[in-house]
């Protein structure tokens, strides 16, 4: 937790931050704990998160204490991986350390906890603001939104994801280039199975399944390489039948949960670079969460990796109070490196689940050894994620 001399570092500062996901408000958070005022702008009506599943790690998990929300409060702790092939037979299991643990949580639910803690703390949240341009002057950042409504302040922090306005102001346009891959989710009645995480991994595919609220959901992600182009977002409905015929060869349990699957989203998987350019150089503007640094979903990693970034801000400006400049550049140089290398690391994920035979038969065999000889050598491959702790400092 923040210490009460901590808490009061950023008073008489303001900011003014765009998105109300879960990079938004977790920066609007960790601010208002410093002390600092937060007005954080949503373009949607309310505060809220379509239904899907995310997965916060350690990493995640730290900052979610040290912002005083309650990982419990948001999802359910994990007890294991599987990976298994697509007959659905184990290929290895990773158990999962219990403390600080890994969590399984639905999106809306992690938002909803996010959301109280920040407007507990003061954040003065304003709906249907839509950021339409900005203007980064020596003095302030003004923002004027959608309706005609222009909103100040000193610093102006893009929490507005993956098509960030402020991205765009400080980066210029970046085309994504498609990945050949799409990807299905779909949250399905729950079986009220343990709290395990399950990879099904099969030949140019693969399918991820937890359970979420004690086992009354089921959140399916399932990823498929193809040539045909999707659009990029999360909210375009498919038919069921679609993720059913690509996934017909699969074994286990996944026939009978796609078969379950009634509302079904797809989108197409696009690459974006991470940012260059993260703060303006004048202590007037940066950029957190998905609008520094969109990842693929294949280390489940871009909620972890947004909690970071709203801590890592909110303390680098704490300790340059009087030099806002210097606090935005420390900010970006403590995360520039570790983000671009987890973001390689979901890259190199797409390609290890979607092996071919023979490969595939050889990379499950040593998966299997390894798991015999040595359980945790495979979480242990990826510590320097997990093991990371922003708020130590």
């Amino acid at each position: 937790m923040t210490s009460p001399t901590a808490s009061a570092l950023l008073a008489g500062h303001r900011a003014l931050v765009l998105g109300g996901g879960v990079a938004g408000l977790a920066v609007s958070c960790a601010l208002r704990r410093f002390g600092m005022a937060v007005d954080l702008l949503e373009q949607a009506p309310e505060i809220t998160e379509v239904g899907a599943g995310l997965q916060i790690s350690p990493n995640g998990v730290r900052v979610l204490r040290a912002l005083g929300v309650d990982p419990h409060a948001a999802g359910d702790r994990a007890a294991a991986v599987e990976l298994r092939d697509r007959d659905g037979r184990l290929v290895t299991r990773l158990d999962l350390p219990a403390d600080p643990g890994f969590f399984l949580c639905h999106r809306a639910d992690l938002v909803r906890v996010l959301e109280d803690a920040t407007r507990s703390a003061g954040t003065h949240i304003q709906l249907l603001q839509k950021a339409d341009t900005i203007s980064l002057n020596a003095d302030r950042a003004e923002v004027t939104t959608s309706v005609g409504a222009s909103h100040q302040a000193p610093l102006v922090i893009g929490a507005d994801g993956l098509h960030s306005v402020l991205r765009t102001a400080l980066n210029g346009a970046a085309p994504p280039f498609f990945t050949g891959q799409v990807a299905w989710r779909a949250v399905i009645p729950g079986d009220g199975g343990p709290n395990v995480a399950q990879i099904f991994m099969g030949p140019g595919r693969h399918l991820v399944s937890y359970p979420l609220r004690g086992g009354t959901l089921r959140n399916i992600v399932a990823v498929m390489e193809t040539r045909t182009w999707h659009a990029e977002g999360w909210n375009h409905p498919d038919d069921p039948a679609s993720v059913q015929a690509a996934f017909a060869g699969f074994g286990g349990p996944v026939p009978g949960w796609l078969h379950a699957v009634q509302d079904l989203w797809l989108w197409g998987l696009f690459r974006h670079p991470v940012a260059q350019k993260w703060h303006d150089g004048h202590g007037r503007a940066a950029l957190v969460g998905d609008a520094a640094h969109p990842t693929l979903p294949f280390m489940a990693q871009g909620a972890n990796m947004a909690l970071e970034d709203a801590w890592t801000l909110a303390q680098q400006l704490a300790r340059h109070a009087q030099d806002p400049t210097r606090g935005l550049a420390h900010y970006a140089e403590a995360r520039m490196a570790r983000t671009r290398a987890i973001v390689k690391a979901a890259n190199n994920n797409a390609r290890n689940y979607h092996l071919r035979a023979p490969f595939s038969q050889v990379a499950h065999g040593v998966l299997r050894l390894g798991g015999r000889l040595s359980p945790d050598a495979a979480l242990r491959r990826f510590a320097w994620i997990y093991d990371h702790d922003v708020t130590a400092a």
